[in-house]
């Protein structure tokens, strides 16, 4: 496909005693660098993502990870910033967690892995043993947020958290405690909520960490026009109107003749 690009994950190391290939390649380290090489590309809102499809081959072991030339034109960008500032606190948190990922392997295995695409005089990152890829982790700081969005799904075996679909930040994983979903007697599923929660949030970006987000509560949200509820609020305000003769008159000297 014409539109298409690819990047390519090179891991050049041993398992063993004998030299790496995708033969003896293990499936949980293909699926590892799959799920990698998604959080690089798509750190935010993965169910609007374009397709992207897989190769494996040989030299050491090669991941061809294939997408749209506009997401492998903004990732080759990416890692050339990160290769010549040697940092990744400017990243989106997932891709940065990535980035992290990477690095841990290469220490703990002894792998050298090469990132390049398929953009003409490619930008190439390279991380080993010897490379340093990890945030500073002082730009992070506790904070609490407020959500609002549909509650899609609630509950887990051992993770128990709900899943809300939010306009701003797509859908959010949050962590809750399993008393706390076992005491709504309602059904909570498909309905609007405001969801206070806390989490870590960037000092320079503002950006907050999707996931590490902690349910403080949930908050009853129903945006429709109450009719009544805001006549009631007129008349109680009213009672301290009674005294001022022309109401029109009164704003206008409060206002000092600015315009609202």
């Amino acid at each position: 496909m014409e539109n298409q690009g690819h990047i390519e994950i090179r891991v050049v190391g041993k398992t063993g005693n004998l030299e790496l290939l995708p033969d003896n390649y293990d499936i949980k380290d293909i699926i590892s660098v799959l799920q990698t090489a998604e959080n690089l590309l798509f750190p935010n809102n993965k169910k609007d993502r374009p397709l992207i499809s897989y190769d494996i081959e040989k030299g050491s072991v090669k991941h061809i990870i294939k997408t749209s030339i506009q997401a492998i034109i903004g990732f080759n960008a990416i890692i050339g910033q990160v290769a010549s500032t040697e940092s990744i606190d400017f990243l989106e948190v997932q891709s940065a967690k990535a980035i992290e990922t990477l690095q841990v392997n290469a220490i703990k295995r002894d792998f050298e892995i090469e990132i390049r695409t398929s953009v003409a005089n490619s930008n190439e990152l390279l991380i080993n043993k010897d490379t340093r890829f990890n945030r500073t982790q002082n730009f992070w700081v506790d904070a609490e947020f407020y959500f609002y969005g549909t509650l899609t799904n609630a509950g887990g075996k051992n993770k128990p958290n709900i899943h809300l679909d939010t306009e701003e930040h797509g859908s959010l994983t949050i962590t809750t405690d399993r008393e706390y979903l076992q005491d709504k007697e309602e059904n909570l599923l498909y309905k609007k909520y405001g969801v206070r929660a806390i989490g870590k949030q960037n000092l320079d970006t503002g950006e907050l960490d999707k996931a590490n987000l902690q349910l403080v509560e949930l908050i009853d949200y129903n945006p429709k026009f109450d009719k009544s509820y805001l006549s009631s609020l007129m008349k109680k305000a009213s009672k301290s109107w009674q005294d001022i003769g022309d109401a029109d008159e009164w704003l206008e000297q409060m206002r000092g003749g600015y315009d609202a």
